[in-house]
């Protein structure tokens, strides 16, 4: 064991900008938290969070995750909320190059992984020009995270071929998007921070050929005891009883239909889709499935109650 880590650091050393030794100083680690249970934290992600001087952390990391953090670390809450930017970017950047210059061990921890929509690249460039070394730590990412503990699988033999992963910002400029391939059949979207945008994402697909009856779902607080899940059809799925003051992932795509949560309205009439009409009783969300269902709304799912609750679905 003793060689392989020798080794391990001599390789690493040998790259530009990247470090091995937890215990050098003057360095930043992009580290990735994961979806939000404490539990899913990798292990060197938690080694880092005991050694580190400084935390830069995102609003996504929460209280359970900061208690890891070492007590007299210096914290500094740089989250993003929309249009509520405490932190500039160039700030964030700033302040890395900074401490690390102090000589610092500088952990900049981010929910998900560092380099998914966590402008962890962006961070990189800057400690790259200002030669600083790094090390990224990767995390569960919400897309993987949140769909496992809703029972939805991103892939699957003969459903989806190919899986998307994509900004719900991205709708604010929607004019570089290619809709038409995105509503194309054979392949699961999956739209980080989609709430906001919800109504949107859901009408583009429907005018690009997607069908209203396509499965989709919005995970909320995924990993954590508070977690919600909405599913219905894509044609009723923006005028489900969701949260819409909560962050949340959107899933679209024929996998959904393998989540317990998912329950099919009947057919549902396309030009329907766009009206203002409150969604039948049987599009709600799924609040009274059976009792193996509800570890996923507790946020108890563990390894196995999945295929439990796969299993009492299809016995139905």
């Amino acid at each position: 064991m003793a060689d392989r880590d020798s080794a391990l650091r001599l390789d690493l050393g040998n790259k530009p900008g990247l470090i091995a030794d937890a215990d050098q100083r003057g360095v930043v680690y992009l580290v990735g938290a994961g979806p939000g249970n404490p539990e899913l934290l990798t292990l060197r992600a938690l080694y880092l969070m005991q050694k580190a001087d400084v935390v830069l952390y995102d609003r996504l990391v929460g209280p359970e995750i900061l208690a890891l953090v070492r007590s007299d670390a210096q914290q500094f809450d740089v989250g993003k909320a929309r249009d509520n930017h405490a932190y500039t970017q160039a700030r964030i950047n700033q302040l890395l190059v900074e401490h690390a210059r102090a000589g610092k061990r500088v952990l900049r921890l981010k929910g998900g992984d560092p380099l998914v929509f966590g402008r962890g690249g962006e961070e990189i460039e800057a400690l790259i020009a200002a030669g600083i070394p790094f090390q990224i730590v990767p995390g569960i990412t919400a897309a993987t995270g949140c769909a496992a503990y809703a029972g939805i699988p991103l892939t699957h033999r003969g459903m989806a071929h190919a899986c998307v992963f994509l900004t719900g910002h991205f709708a604010d400029g929607e004019d570089h998007v290619d809709w038409k391939a995105l509503a194309r059949p054979g392949q699961t979207l999956v739209f980080y921070m989609g709430v906001y945008h919800l109504e949107k994402i859901c009408g583009r697909l429907l005018e690009h050929g997607m069908s209203a009856q396509t499965p989709a779902a919005v995970v909320q607080e995924g990993t954590l005891p508070g977690q919600r899940v909405v599913a219905a059809p894509l044609g009723l799925l923006a005028r489900s009883a969701i949260d819409r003051a909560k962050p949340g992932i959107v899933i679209i795509g024929e996998t959904v239909k393998l989540s317990p949560y998912f329950r099919s309205s009947g057919q549902l009439d396309a030009r329907q889709a766009g009206r203002p009409a409150s969604p039948p009783a049987e599009a709600a969300p799924v609040e009274d499935l059976a009792s193996a269902s509800a570890h996923f709304c507790s946020g108890e799912a563990r390894e196995g109650h999945w295929e439990a609750c796969a299993d009492q679905r299809l016995r139905g």
